[in-house]
């Protein structure tokens, strides 16, 4: 019984031994098997964790890359901008300027007309004072002229005509200048009647002389005394060569004889 509960003993010794040295080989095996993996994931994972590092920085660095494009884009049109405003004043002023110019040359040329206007005026107000002076000069002196033409004729006025007067083939002929016939037929004859009171007219050695059509006339005979007063201012007489000399002669005493004139230049 002995040697049996020692064998027994004995043998289930041997069996826990072995049972124990199987076990740990598996577990070394096993502990092998599983621990290499291990090993190998680290590795992998670390390679992941790199890439996904590396994709975030690329994606950070596309970021930062973009928000500089940005920024740069942004100050780019911030100085279009400010280029943009500056120009718009630039030009706002030039425009002004370019007004204040305009502005100045009108009231310029303002200040000018008016001071043209005034320099008119008085230049008219002052040509209007000579012509004035003039006319009341020309005035005076025509009534001066007249007043010494109505003496003047008066006192060459005839008491017996008849007696009086001498025709030109009485006085030996008429020896003074002869108006062209061409010239004569146009502006003298019965056709071409005027007024002696308003011509040129001069007193010359005691006879009156008027001047008409570009000639003097002087009367080397005094007028009749029939003739109105007024004669010369108020009746029509014409010049007309006859029987070899010029004659004055008055339309309101037609076939009446002429008063003998003479012409010079």
């Amino acid at each position: 019984m002995k040697r049996v509960g020692v064998f027994s003993a004995a043998f289930l010794s041997f069996v826990l031994v072995g049972a124990t040295a199987f076990a740990y080989p598996q577990q070394d095996q096993q502990s092998e098997k599983h621990g290499k993996p291990e090993k190998q994931a680290q590795p992998e994972q670390k390679q992941g964790q790199n890439n996904q590092q590396a994709q975030q920085q690329h994606k950070q660095d596309q970021s930062n890359q973009q928000a500089q494009q940005q920024h740069k884009q942004d100050q780019n049109n911030q100085r279009a901008q400010q280029q943009h405003k500056q120009d718009q004043s630039n030009q706002q002023a030039q425009q002004q300027h370019k007004q204040d110019q305009s502005n100045q040359q009108a009231q310029q040329q303002q200040k000018q007309d008016q001071n043209n206007q005034r320099q008119q005026h008085v230049q008219q107000q002052q040509d209007q004072n000579r012509e004035q002076a003039q006319l009341q000069r020309s005035h005076q002196q025509e009534v001066a002229q007249q007043s010494e033409q109505r003496g003047d004729w008066r006192q060459h006025r005839a008491r017996d005509w008849d007696s009086e007067h001498r025709d030109w083939q009485q006085r030996g002929g008429y020896k003074g200048y002869r108006i062209p016939d061409t010239y004569f037929n146009s502006y003298y004859g019965q056709d071409h009647s005027f007024r002696v009171y308003s011509l040129p007219f001069r007193y010359v050695g005691g006879y009156p002389r008027f001047q008409y059509g570009g000639y003097w006339f002087s009367a080397v005979d005094p007028y009749p005394e029939y003739w109105g007063d007024d004669w010369y201012e108020t009746d029509d007489v014409y010049v007309a060569y006859y029987d070899n000399g010029y004659y004055l002669y008055d339309r309101n005493y037609p076939g009446r004889p002429g008063v003998a004139i003479s012409i010079s230049f």
